[in-house]
């Protein structure tokens, strides 16, 4: 096989993968683990249910990648932080990054919650293990931050969590926000208003006054 033709089948395998992803994000997010089936996933997808299970393995095995993909897209723009890294414009840019991606891919964001609020039965081996450890690595940059005075001292765990919870609000309660504020759906100027407010809250409680103008990296084409 020649490296062209190595290539382009894994350039084919990857668009396969991804369609049938997508597609489990949409029928998992409609009918929860439980009741989305793997003929509903394909006929989703619009391949043959053996394309499923020939390239996922199983029904829970396409779960926990889907889950996976969304954490990874949620916390790529941290993943290459150092000591040297701007606090300021590492956290604005994790906030508006969350923001974008939860109402771009606002089915996984909900499937992700519903996983946690049951209790994580497929997530825990990831959520106790890796997941604990990327948060880990991270925390101990932000403490560094703050020993070389660039922010005020916090518990970089609950800042993590905090920026986390904050932005998803927006996603897994927009039915509540809209109600409450009189709109059928959030527009671009409440998402901008409501990003501002989380940067400027979330940067001042750890002491960070001022920051660059921020523009979002490519951890949002993810």
């Amino acid at each position: 096989m020649s490296a062209e033709t190595a290539t382009n089948e894994s350039a084919q395998r990857e668009r396969i993968e991804q369609g049938i992803l997508n597609a489990a994000e949409q029928v998992f997010a409609r009918h929860g683990y439980r009741g989305a089936s793997l003929q509903a996933i394909a006929d989703q997808a619009a391949l043959p249910k053996a394309n499923i299970l020939y390239y996922m393995g199983s029904k829970q095995a396409l779960y926990i990648r889907l889950l996976n993909r969304m954490m990874r897209r949620w916390n790529a723009v941290l993943e290459n932080i150092t000591p040297d890294s701007d606090p300021g414009q590492v956290l604005s840019n994790f906030i508006r990054t969350k923001m974008v991606l939860g109402q771009r891919y606002p089915d996984g964001s909900k499937l992700f919650a519903a996983e946690i609020l049951a209790g994580a039965p497929f997530l825990n081996e990831y959520l106790a293990g890796e997941l604990r450890e990327w948060v880990a690595a991270r925390a101990a940059i932000i403490r560094q931050w703050s020993a070389q005075g660039r922010m005020d001292e916090v518990d970089p765990r609950w800042l993590i969590f905090l920026i986390w919870s904050a932005t998803q609000h927006y996603t897994e309660y927009s039915a509540q926000v809209t109600r409450v504020i009189g709109r059928d759906a959030l527009d671009e100027n409440d998402l901008a208003s409501i990003t501002r407010f989380l940067e400027h809250v979330i940067l001042k409680g750890c002491g960070i006054t001022a920051r660059s103008t921020v523009e979002n990296d490519g951890a949002v084409d993810s």
